[in-house]
């Protein structure tokens, strides 16, 4: 699996971003059971700049805490056997990876979310990654019984790596 991270401005927590990343990113792509090595962008940055981000790309006009950008499109959430492994603009040439997509995370929203919700920054933000692994892999939440499956997928990753409220 590769994970780049890029952070836009000065971007401070507690905890090792990379660390914390990688272990959710594992997690989640282990329980949605994908059989390929995988590739995902990730960007840390302020209010500011998703806000920017979420009203060009959904219209929306104010900060989000986190942005996901699928490279795929899933006929059934997390049913990676219709992926075309001969698709060159899916897999990284280069690495041979399949590119997932890109995640965008407000670092403001982390810390004003967890203070909010009486958990740490750490797990705030694992949070919002495993809740994006989980939209780069087609789950949503638009509908009751998606929102169901999806909240159960991300507790079932919470659990996994241990970061609980």
């Amino acid at each position: 699996m590769s994970l780049y991270i890029e952070t836009e401005g000065e971007i401070s927590f507690s905890f090792d971003v990379e660390e914390v990343a990688r272990l959710v990113v594992d997690a989640a792509l282990d329980i949605v059971r994908c059989p390929y090595e995988s590739e995902i962008d990730l960007l840390l940055t302020h209010d500011e700049e998703i806000h920017e981000m979420n009203r060009e790309h959904r219209g929306i006009d104010r900060p989000t805490d986190v942005l996901s950008f699928p490279m795929l499109e899933f006929a059934i959430p997390g049913d990676f056997s219709g992926i075309d492994e001969e698709a060159e603009d899916i897999f990284n040439p280069e690495s041979g990876e399949l590119m997932l997509g890109d995640i965008v995370i407000s670092a403001d929203r982390v810390l004003a979310q967890a203070d909010e919700y009486g958990h740490s920054p750490r797990r705030e933000y694992a949070f919002l990654i495993a809740h994006s692994i989980l939209h780069l892999c087609g789950y949503d939440h638009m509908e009751e019984d998606e929102r169901a499956v999806m909240e159960e997928k991300q507790r079932e990753i919470m659990e996994k790596i241990n970061i609980l409220r």
